[in-house]
């Protein structure tokens, strides 16, 4: 059950929160690219009928002017410019009618009258021309007697003295006007309004539509006072879902192999917690069987040894001797081994004192010297002179030095070199012994510090154990490099004793 919660809550970690955060994110980054395409659309839309509307009313003054021109010799007998104004009218779709006023805007000629009101006096954009002299066009729609809806524009007829003379006045068609525009882009929703924010033109777009101002772009007229409202595009659902389905199909895939990386890792960390386990309940097997018996072998060991001393001074012939030897040697092996488990088990507080490392090693260099003339193996001393104080047992220390060195000479399968090296460094100091020996493989060195493991056909697999568990009594560390026919390192790591000072 335990299990079954942990990879749940592994689960809810890496992939259940990161993808819902992920998706959450590529929502927003998704409608902000999406938002962001469906407004440059609008605006795109809203520039093409800026532009539209810009030449539609260049247009018209460029054909008022015209008239304008033709006007100015006709202001005494208005009559033989009606033909011309009805000529125009006719051919050009966009007016629904054409006049010629006076200076104070009272009509001379013009087409037939639609409107209301025949006197253009009281139009606000007809007293504005008056006043500016110059192309005004009405902010207000206005509806004629056939119903149709217009907007007035207006442009003065001037003199060489820029004075007054008369005033052209074209009524353009707003449903002209809007089936131009609805040409181009039929569905789009959209509206022209003046510069009092009133709608003159409206295409697909409803009194409601207008009130919600979000999702609109508005882009000013240049040469008139209003601007184009352009509603941006939907939102398309199924762009949505598919952006969002194939980068959620990418995290899956992420997320579970993250998922997946992290249980082997958790795996590997129980796993190896569990062998440390194992490791230590063997160790405290080993310690509890050696508290308890060690000191009971012992006893008759030394009861045996004592009759075999007896028998051995009576009985001197050669293959006696011979059998004498055997015993004691086995004996010997036995006493060894008791003494591996004594120092298992052994529950007794440590004498622990400043023991100099120096003296130790100067100290057993004449044991390792002879024992490697006897493998004919050849000894370097890397030795530091000033003095490496340790706080730790001198005894135990010396058992992991002759222990270590022993492995190392027995590695050799022929001549080489044993180097024994110490270093002083500020807080700690290193004891390194090299051989270039036949090495340890791969598979083997992982396991070396195992309780009774031993590649040794007469080993007890305690003697790398014991020698660990002595360094970390005394705070330091080992760690063992090697690789086949080329050699092996062990490096001992020691704290250096701090000075007492007064």
């Amino acid at each position: 059950m335990k299990i079954h919660k942990s990879n749940l809550l592994t689960y809810l970690i890496v992939v259940v929160i990161p993808v819902f955060l992920f998706c959450l994110y590529f929502y927003n980054d998704i409608l902000k690219e999406i938002d962001s395409s469906r407004k440059e659309n609008a605006s795109w839309i809203a520039s093409i009928y800026q532009k539209n509307w810009d030449q539609f009313i260049s247009e018209t003054v460029t054909s008022l002017k015209i008239l304008s021109l033709s006007a100015e010799d006709t202001l005494f007998t208005p009559q033989k410019m009606e033909p011309l104004l009805n000529k125009v009218n006719q051919n050009d779709p966009r007016y629904s009618g054409l006049y010629l006023l006076d200076t104070t805007g009272k009509i001379l000629t013009g087409t037939v009258s639609l409107r209301n009101e025949a006197d253009f006096s009281k139009l606000d954009f007809i007293q504005e021309v008056i006043k500016t002299k110059d192309i005004i066009i009405s902010e207000h729609e206005e509806i004629l007697k056939n119903n149709q809806r217009v907007i007035g524009l207006a442009t003065p007829v001037l003199d060489a003295d820029h004075n007054l003379k008369a005033i052209l006045v074209a009524d353009l068609r707003i449903d002209y006007m809007r089936n131009v525009m609805k040409v181009l882009t039929p569905d789009t929703k959209l509206y022209v309004v003046n510069g009092a924010e009133n709608p003159l033109i409206e295409i697909n777009v409803k009194r409601k539509d207008m009130i919600d101002t979000t999702n609109w772009v508005t882009t000013p007229m240049d040469r008139l006072p209003w601007s184009i409202k352009v509603k941006m595009a939907d939102r398309n659902g199924k762009q949505i879902v598919n952006e969002i389905g194939e980068n959620l199909f990418f995290i899956l895939i992420i997320t579970h192999i993250l998922f997946l990386l992290i249980k082997y890792i958790l795996l590997r960390i129980h796993t190896g917690r569990e062998r440390k386990q194992n490791e230590l309940q063997k160790l405290e097997l080993v310690g509890t069987l050696a508290a308890s018996t060690a000191h009971e072998i012992r006893n008759p060991l030394t009861g045996v040894k004592g009759l075999i001393q007896l028998l051995s001074e009576k009985y001197t012939e050669p293959h006696d001797r011979y059998y004498f030897n055997v015993i004691n040697s086995e004996l010997k092996r036995i006493n060894e081994i008791v003494s591996e488990f004594l120092i298992l088990g052994k529950p007794t507080a440590q004498l622990i004192d400043n023991v100099n490392i120096n003296e130790i090693i100067h100290e057993l260099s004449p044991l390792i010297v002879s024992e490697a003339n006897s493998h004919n193996i050849e000894c370097i001393w890397r030795i530091s002179e000033q003095p490496v104080i340790v706080k730790c047992v001198k005894d135990q220390i010396k058992q992991v030095i002759l222990n270590i060195t022993k492995n190392a000479l027995e590695s050799f399968e022929s001549t080489g070199t044993l180097e024994i090296a110490l270093q002083k460094m500020a807080d700690v100091c290193k004891i390194k012994i090299i051989d270039n020996g036949k090495g340890i493989p791969k598979d083997e060195l992982e396991k070396i510090f195992r309780p009774f493991y031993t590649s040794k056909e007469t080993g007890t697999g305690l003697g790398l154990v014991i020698c660990k568990r002595i360094i970390n009594s005394f705070e330091g560390t080992i760690e063992i490099t090697s690789a086949e026919k080329i050699g092996t390192t062990v490096e001992i790591t020691l704290p250096i004793a701090k000075e007492k000072r007064d």
